[in-house]
């Protein structure tokens, strides 16, 4: 989802992780969110109202009988509400929200919400395992709430269990994907991500400069739209996308094995690993010192399976193919031999050596190739964005 314009109601109330909301905030504005900040009584305690106003560029309501108010200002932020996210949430909302109570500027205000609403329990361990506390939990999953499961970890009180408020970025990450149009619903998607490396000796390998980050957006994208996502990926330093099967391996070999196995099953596959082509003949038991290379370092290489070319000899006429081509020259020529050499629906191509773009970056500039000869070029952009408009075309073709 595209926060820009969007008007996310956020209330905090009452918890030592009132703190991290202003991360919240932050974060929603960066993304071009309008954000407005309803605090119980209690939050005030930990975050100063002011704090808030001053992240928000707006009016931050705590009491439904302020002077200026005029008694609707509530009213005004239910209606015009995409969405609405409380965090942290403690036990006194969750009961409040849960049988109807409306005693304060917030609970009074969720009566008139219409707007998919996310719940952010954070609390102690034992408060939170109790056993009302869930069964009000549930009643507001079974009204069509989300509720975010807390993280586990040490707590203010210097207990460990679960009860700890989810980093912001992840809170949004979890508002996306409550929000997006799940019409992935029901289809398996399969994707690969990273490099693979190649050993010479337990010590030394090739490898390549891919980052993973293309795939791993790609991944949560799908993810969002419902889809059940499985991601093969060579090694990376990425956080796992939340909801995404992650296999993990290292070598060509090992991503084939995984990769052709599920492919059976899946009805979109998306290749975007930079897989190595070749790998040595021989690999070093022990490492190969210094000592032993007086002639020189010569390695002797055998060509690796091409994955996607045999996912293409073995799909369906139900699958749809995507392969990724990154190239130094004559970019749409080598991109669409790539695409009919290899069975592909779609390609994706980037040029190599284009400033903000290519490996390790967040950005990439991409053009889309399709099947029926019709293409697409696109400005440098957000990775994220390029897979959600990836995503998009996806599902236009698959019907």
């Amino acid at each position: 989802m595209n926060f820009e314009n969007k008007n996310i109601l956020l209330g905090v109330c009452g918890g030592i992780a009132a703190y991290k909301v202003c991360e919240l905030v932050r974060l929603l504005k960066k993304q071009g969110a309008n954000v407005n900040v309803i605090m119980t009584k209690s939050a005030q305690y930990f975050v100063g109202k002011t704090t808030f106003q001053v992240l928000s560029e707006q009016k931050v309501l705590t009491d439904l009988f302020e002077e200026d108010s005029l008694g609707i200002q509530h009213i005004e932020l239910a209606s015009n509400a995409d969405a609405v996210v409380i965090a942290p949430a403690t036990a006194n909302i969750i009961a409040k929200l849960a049988t109807g109570i409306a005693d304060d500027a917030l609970s009074t205000t969720m009566l008139a919400v219409r707007a998919p609403v996310m719940i952010c329990p954070a609390m102690n361990s034992d408060m939170y395992e109790n056993l009302r506390v869930q069964r009000n939990l549930d009643v507001l999953t079974n009204d069509g709430f989300y509720v975010l499961e807390p993280d586990f970890g040490e707590l203010a009180c210097k207990v460990t269990g679960t009860g700890r408020l989810p980093d912001p970025q992840y809170i949004i990450d979890r508002l996306d994907s409550f929000l997006a149009v799940k019409d992935l619903k029901n289809k398996k998607v399969l994707i690969s991500a990273g490099p693979t490396i190649e050993a010479i000796d337990p010590v030394r390998y090739i490898s390549n400069h891919s980052s993973g980050k293309m795939g791993y957006e790609i991944a949560r994208s799908a993810e969002k739209r419902g889809g059940e996502v499985t991601l093969v990926s060579g090694p990376v330093s990425l956080d796992s996308p939340a909801n995404v099967e992650l296999i993990n391996i290292e070598s060509c070999d090992q991503m084939a094995e995984n990769m052709l196995e599920r492919a059976k099953t899946a009805d979109i596959i998306i290749k975007v690993a930079a897989v190595a082509d070749y790998k040595p003949t021989d690999v070093a038991s022990e490492k190969i010192k210094k000592k032993d290379l007086k002639n020189g370092f010569n390695i002797a290489f055998k060509e690796n399976i091409d994955i996607l070319k045999t996912i293409g000899k073995i799909k369906t006429k139900n699958q749809f193919l995507v392969g990724f081509a990154a190239e130094t020259d004559d970019l749409e020529k080598n991109a669409c031999l790539k695409m009919e050499n290899k069975n592909l629906d779609m390609i994706v191509a980037n040029p190599i050596g284009v400033p903000g773009a290519g490996f390790k970056e967040d950005t990439n500039k991409v053009q889309f190739f399709y099947k029926d000869g019709s293409k697409e070029d696109f400005a440098l952009m957000e990775k994220k964005a390029i897979a959600d408009i990836l995503i998009d075309r996806i599902v236009a073709r698959i019907g």
